[in-house]
């Protein structure tokens, strides 16, 4: 099985990044990855605003995939996330929603062993793997590994987990995926600024999808299929993320629009992914009961 160094990075998504390996359709990889700052981070002495951090959320790849071209869907799977011994939080003055009440830098170390996440000697609870940033090449811009997108990047969606599949629209030949930003746990909206961040490994399968009508990234668990959209207010992502929802309920179910919308508002949840990053991000989530 193929392994992707974590020293094979990008920090932007863009059409120009020569993929660092191309796979076949189906093909399981091993991909090794960086936390979001690079590793720089690894003590308690080590203060967010005094590290140099050219870019956050360096990102494995980018990968190819044989056969896939412009206009296509990938489907990626996630099969497996190992995590590293340790990871870390941050908090600094500005950071998050309430980053006006942080007077002084601080860098907490949070041990990572038997399936838990030791977040102090009497408060530890249950690891929760996620892939923090994952995406693919847009088609004529560079957009940092910082913000989300159409072409996804750094959603920041806790659903995108060991077992659940992330759908992409292809806007270039081979897809070109990367990503990277694992977190040990992190709660829907990143409130704080900062999940877990830790760095690991993830193995994965990428295919293509026939007669899948997408337009931005779609993430599939066991219950559910959830759209995820991101804009600079809430208002704009969650228009984004409802008119490609309806747009799938009518495309699958055969539903003229006031239907497939009334059946959107009948049985789908709005969520919040995060609040922290250039764009706000948000997912609807339709049951799968409702489309097979």
């Amino acid at each position: 099985m193929k392994t992707i160094s974590r020293n094979q990075t990008i920090t932007d998504f863009g059409p120009s990044h020569p993929p660092v390996e191309t796979v076949d359709p189906g093909e399981s990889v091993w991909v090794q990855t960086h936390d979001c700052y690079g590793g720089r981070i690894r003590t308690e002495k080590d203060l967010r605003p005094n590290i140099r951090i050219p870019v956050i959320n360096p990102s494995t790849g980018p990968i190819a995939v044989k056969g896939v071209s412009t206009g296509d869907v990938i489907r990626v799977r996630i099969e497996e996330i190992r995590l590293d011994h340790q990871g870390i939080m941050v908090t600094a003055p500005g950071l998050g929603p309430l980053g006006d009440n942080i007077r002084e830098a601080d860098t907490k170390v949070i041990p990572i062993w038997d399936g838990m996440a030791h977040f102090s000697e009497s408060i530890r609870f249950p690891v929760r793997p996620m892939i923090g940033v994952i995406g693919v090449a847009p088609a004529d811009r560079k957009i940092s590994a910082e913000a989300p997108g159409t072409h996804g990047g750094n959603m920041d969606t806790k659903a995108i987990t060991s077992g659940s599949s992330v759908y992409f629209p292809v806007f270039v030949h081979g897809a070109n995926l990367a990503l990277g930003d694992l977190h040990a746990a992190m709660g829907d909206g990143e409130m704080s600024g900062t999940g877990i961040e830790i760095a690991g490994n993830v193995r994965l399968s990428i295919s293509k999808v026939k007669n899948f009508p997408l337009s931005m990234p779609l993430v599939e668990t066991d219950e559910e299929y959830m759209v995820i959209a991101s804009g600079e207010t809430f208002e704009k992502a969650i228009r984004v993320g409802i008119e490609q929802s309806v747009s799938l309920l009518k495309e699958f179910l055969g539903l003229s629009f006031p239907d497939a919308y009334c059946l959107l508002s009948a049985t789908c949840d709005l969520r919040v992914s995060q609040i922290v990053n250039p764009l706000l991000t948000v997912r609807v989530a339709i049951p799968k009961s409702l489309i097979e």
